[in-house]
């Protein structure tokens, strides 16, 4: 077995996934617990490693207030790879995509600096997977998939990002659940606005 992927991640109450179409053959929806939105992904790095990262946040959150945010979904698109040989479906954002942008391009350098001694180069696209194609996925299967994700409408689904999460596989069956938390952070909640 390769060596686990380790990555923080906003933790997204996934219950909304239970509610969508079933996706075509060939396709894995994500399960409801491993629901979230990737804030920065380390890979392979290793246990010690994703600590630092841990202890890097910590340090910023000293230092500054990070607030929840508040966002709603919107187009489900094709991510990683070309659009024939994607690996996953993805809901952008709809609400919330401005100040979430912003987030990640904040903190994600600042994790993947203390982890990995670089950063990303793409620009960051705050999204959440759905599902992904199987290996045996055939092009067919792709193109369904593909018109499986234009027909979603995700417009009323919202979504308050108030954790920072960091994930490694999980361990046992991992056709259950993909994923496990480690650690999580939580994030400061606006002050209500006097009426």
């Amino acid at each position: 077995m390769p060596r686990p992927n380790w990555f923080f991640a906003f933790p997204v109450d996934g219950r909304f996934v239970l509610e969508l179409p079933p996706p075509p053959p060939h396709f894995r929806l994500f399960p409801v617990e491993d629901v979230h939105l990737t804030l920065s992904f380390l890979g392979g790095c290793g246990e010690d490693a994703a600590l630092r990262a841990l202890a890097a946040l910590d340090e910023v959150m000293k230092t500054r207030a990070l607030p929840c945010l508040e966002v709603s979904l919107g187009s489900v698109v094709p991510m990683g790879g070309s659009k024939r040989d994607y690996t996953a479906l993805s809901a952008l954002l709809e609400q919330g995509r401005e100040a979430a942008t912003a987030l990640l391009g904040e903190l994600r350098d600042v994790l993947s600096d203390a982890a990995l001694g670089r950063r990303e180069k793409r620009a960051p696209k705050p999204h959440i997977t759905l599902a992904r194609p199987g290996r045996r996925a055939s092009d067919e299967s792709r193109a369904a998939g593909l018109s499986w994700a234009e027909g979603l409408d995700l417009r009323a689904m919202r979504a308050r990002l108030d954790r920072i999460a960091l994930y490694t596989w999980a361990e046992g069956n991992r056709r259950e659940r993909l994923f496990q938390i480690v650690a999580e952070r939580s994030l400061i909640a606006p002050t209500p606005s006097p009426h």
